[in-house]
């Protein structure tokens, strides 16, 4: 049987397991991903209260599942939709090759760039010890950071390409905070989905 993966990255970096798939979508089919994905999405823009004030998320967001477990993050709570028949396809694949059942997904759609994320860990309750977060990229390339929470002077910088796979197991969620930050620059719309194991 043929790897669904002809390349992989694995992150030499302590207190984690990451490995980035940069070719886990070849181009046309991340395409036809991004344009439904994109068309087909019910996007929100939720509020989010930083240090007290206030203002609209920096992006566009969906929450997908298999189930109606609702999903909680900075003082924000998502329904799911049901499942559509393309993410039904990524979750598919990627179960095939790394054999997690994932139940939901959350889905970002980043503007421009000043659309961002900031520094986080994927480390809610709901996800249990230990998450496996599985994030494909669609559309605009982005760099995405990580830092050690306690060892500051371990940082690290990948650029997600379109149609790539990153993988985060293990203590990563527990050791590292990630951001895709905000950029000057003139660039196009991303999207990121996020599958993740909601119990």
């Amino acid at each position: 049987m043929k790897p669904l993966f002809s390349k992989k990255i694995e992150l030499q970096l302590p207190d984690s397991d990451i490995v980035y798939y940069p070719n886990f979508l070849g181009a046309k089919e991340a395409d036809h991903y991004f344009k439904s994905i994109k068309a087909s999405t019910p996007w929100q823009q939720d509020d989010i209260t930083v240090f007290g004030k206030t203002y609209p998320q920096p992006r566009l967001t969906g929450l997908f599942g298999e189930n109606s477990k609702p999903y909680s993050y900075s003082n924000i709570t998502m329904h799911p939709h049901a499942f559509t028949a393309e993410l039904l396809e990524l979750r598919n694949k990627l179960q095939m090759e790394i054999g997690v059942p994932f139940t939901s997904c959350l889905l970002n759609l980043y503007r421009n760039g000043q659309d961002s994320n900031g520094w986080h860990s994927d480390d809610e309750k709901a996800l249990g010890k230990n998450p496996i977060i599985a994030s494909i990229s669609l559309g605009q390339e982005r760099y995405f950071h990580l830092k050690h929470k306690l060892k500051k002077d371990l940082k690290q910088k990948l650029l997600l390409e379109h149609g790539s796979l990153l993988l985060m197991k293990g203590e990563t969620q527990h050791c590292w905070y990630h951001q895709i930050p905000k950029t000057a620059k003139t660039i196009q719309e991303r999207i990121n989905i996020t599958f993740r194991f909601i119990k």
